[in-house]
């Protein structure tokens, strides 16, 4: 090595505007809403969201304009508001400034800015929404979407038997287009999983979804839309519930048809899957790595297949959101698409809906943080802010300040939503545990604790309260609640400090299960370590042991056992986790056929498990969030932070999707050279972080860096 250089320069991004004419604003939103022609705005006085043209570099002042015909706004007539020239710099979730709007009526709206130069940038192009009826205040729900996918492979097995691949896994039936000469039967096989005989595998283990379909069809009826039978665990009161017009749903890849008396082509047979709104080229990811490039597409493409209720749902055997399933889809949607309107929806359904386990109800206010931190909007979080305050389970702490599900009440049930006052909640650490508390006839099935010693003072369980504490703090602090931002800052202290004090064993250097335990887990380590809770001083000693259990963990553990990692800048080693080729990782789902992520590293593992689990996919946020390091460092991405964290990456090359506009980073390494580019977009200001602690400033008057390296 010859020595190096560095070079650090700045240059003006070309346009990213998706638009036309790159010098107005793009990406308008209403309620979060890019396409709102069929989407009821539920609320009378809406936000208003745009990009600033990359040409404007950052913005001075704005005006919204909205009228009750287009005709009017042609003609730049805001004849029911217009915000006049504002001098801000905001260009997110800009509230409609005039009395509410009358419900189900029609509106248009439009938008200009003026840069730093005073210049006016032109109006956008015109937006249409329609409002609804709300009663009080109520979060916009997208729309639906269904697309039509063709097989990728069709295999004539015997004569009048096709086997088909769809290529995916998606959520959705089967439509047929044929023209029957006589009144026949076809029977249709449904499945996610294949056989080694070229076919169907009929009798997958677990929830592997596999459905046998007999079809009447007859002359005259050439279009047959599958109708499926329901499934009563997933279709029961307890389940998220699907509108009527889509019918019953299945997730299924593959398909086969007997008695099939045509010649089947691709235009016969297809797939009709259903997604929530989903714009897939918001985002993307590549590197050298070619291994961790697929770890990233199947962990994208589940955030859009698993979107099919419009909630956050933990797989298709219940159809049930929980939190901590939601928690990891709502960071990996935020990352892979435009898109938060589903992730609001899901974290305001647990306010009446919660689930049992003590960790979960700890994860509501990490899923109202995350909403606040990538939108900006302050509406969501007020509206629940005391309902909030319960989830924390302050209520349950001792003198010290460590809490335990022991010292729930009835009244302490109510208050964090439970209808059933008499149910209780218990902590979960991870899931499934051990063979002897589930009955699993498994041998050797451990579970995914780790041997945890579930003892009633629990160390994961305070790790989450204390970082629940810190984000109140917060949170507290941005609705100007000083009071309640100076109260949970002095708990976190003390459970911090109470935390390292007792349930910390200074002889090994690393945390215990919990109070009077004896036995240490991954999790009693990793969690702590995620949550910033470690010393500088025991970091290594943690971090060590740690490195010593490996993927010890579910696929939800491995969410914070990342975090962790790249906390502390062990990359190499989260690297390593993610690509991992055993059967504890992406790549073995991958191997296993599957196309969406999985419940579990594998179905031996936890044998109910299913193919169609979000919480599976934690590298849809750890890759961009972590890996690449950029977050919002600021509400709404005022302003951005970028710590690339790569590893033994050779090359890669990103986008991620913000509220404001895309950010794009690209990292080159060959024998001369290192090199980053990173682009924001305008009025977006950026901390780009090299070495842990170089810190490059980017503002929107330097929306493009190239960092050179040269060896």
């Amino acid at each position: 090595m010859r020595g190096f250089r560095i070079f650090l320069f700045g240059l003006m991004a070309l346009s990213g505007a998706c638009n036309n004419n790159p010098r107005i604003p793009s990406g308008l939103m209403t309620e979060f809403i890019r396409e709102p022609g069929n989407v009821r705005i539920m609320d009378l006085k809406p936000e208003f969201t745009w990009i600033v043209p990359q040409a404007a570099k950052r913005q001075t002042a704005f005006e919204i304009l909205v009228a009750s015909t287009k005709k009017n706004l042609e003609n730049n007539i805001g004849d029911v508001w217009t915000s006049n020239k504002v001098m801000n710099s905001q260009s997110g979730e800009l509230e409609y400034g005039s009395s509410n709007l009358s419900a189900n009526t029609t509106y248009y709206w439009k938008v200009r800015i003026w840069d730093g130069n005073d210049k006016s940038s032109g109006y956008s192009g015109i937006q249409s929404f329609t409002t609804g009826d709300p009663d009080g205040y109520s979060t916009t729900a997208n729309r639906f979407h269904s697309s039509l996918v063709k097989p990728e492979r069709i295999v004539k097995l015997t004569d009048n038997h096709y086997f088909v691949d769809f290529g995916r896994d998606a959520f959705g039936t089967l439509v047929l287009e044929i023209n029957p000469s006589e009144n026949d039967t076809i029977v249709l096989h449904l499945g996610e999983k294949f056989s080694d005989t070229n076919q169907i595998d009929r009798n997958p283990v677990g929830t592997i979804r596999y459905q046998k379909v007999l079809l009447p069809v007859e002359p005259g009826k050439t279009r047959y839309i599958i109708d499926l039978p329901p499934d009563k665990r997933n279709t029961g009161p307890s389940a998220v519930h699907l509108p009527d017009s889509f019918g019953v749903v299945t997730p299924f890849r593959y398909a086969e048809l007997e008695n099939y008396r045509f010649n089947l082509k691709p235009g016969n047979v297809i797939q009709k899957a259903f997604n929530y709104y989903f714009e897939d080229e918001t985002s993307s990811f590549t590197s050298s790595d070619t291994i961790l490039n697929q770890v990233w597409d199947i962990c994208k493409y589940t955030m859009k297949a698993t979107s099919f209720t419009g909630i956050y749902i933990d797989g298709d055997r219940e159809r049930i959101p929980y939190e901590a399933d939601a928690y990891i889809n709502q960071l990996g949607h935020y990352y892979t698409d435009r898109e938060y309107s589903m992730g609001r929806v899901s974290s305001e359904y647990f306010m009446k809906h919660p689930t049992w386990p003590t960790e979960w109800i700890l994860h509501t206010v990490l899923m109202f943080w995350n909403d606040l931190m990538f939108t900006g909007n302050t509406e969501s979080v007020r509206a629940y802010y005391e309902e909030l305050k319960h989830k924390t389970l302050t209520s349950i702490a001792r003198e010290d300040g460590l809490i335990s599900s022991k010292n729930v009440t009835d009244d302490i049930m109510g208050k964090i939503g439970f209808s059933n006052v008499k149910e209780r909640i218990r902590d979960i650490v991870d899931w499934p545990p051990a063979q002897k508390d589930t009955g699993w006839k498994l041998a050797g099935s451990a579970g995914e604790r780790d041997g945890y010693d579930m003892v009633e003072i629990n160390t994961v369980v305070n790790a989450f309260y204390y970082q629940n504490l810190v984000l109140m703090s917060k949170i507290a602090g941005l609705l100007g609640k000083t009071d309640d931002s100076l109260f949970y800052h002095n708990e976190s202290l003390k459970v911090r400090d109470t935390i390292n004090l007792k349930l910390f064993d200074k002889s090994r250097g690393i945390y215990i299960d919990g109070e009077s335990s004896l036995h240490s887990s991954l999790h009693a380590n990793m969690m702590p370590l995620a949550f910033g809770i470690v010393p500088k001083e025991h970091k290594k000693t943690v971090i060590n042991f740690i490195k010593s259990r490996g993927m010890a963990c579910s696929v939800y553990g491995s969410q914070y056992l990342l975090e962790g990692l790249y906390r502390e800048g062990e990359a190499e080693y989260a690297l390593v986790l993610m690509t991992a080729t055993h059967d504890r990782g992406w790549w073995n789902m991958i191997r296993s056929g599957s196309t969406i992520a999985m419940e579990a590293w594998d179905m031996k593992y936890k044998p109910n498990s299913d193919w169609n689990h979000a919480w599976g996919a934690a590298p849809a946020n750890i890759i961009p969030g972590y890996m690449w390091g950029i977050a919002p460092a600021e509400p709404g991405f005022a302003r951005a932070i970028i710590n690339p964290q790569l590893g033994s990456i050779k090359h890669s090359k990103i986008t991620v999707p913000t509220i404001r506009g895309t950010i794009t980073a690209e990292f080159r390494d060959t024998e001369k050279i290192k090199e980053y580019t990173i682009t924001i977009p305008a009025n977006m200001e950026c901390d780009f972080i090299l070495f842990g602690s170089a810190v490059y400033k980017m503002n929107p008057g330097l929306n493009k860096l190239v960092f050179k390296k040269v060896l």
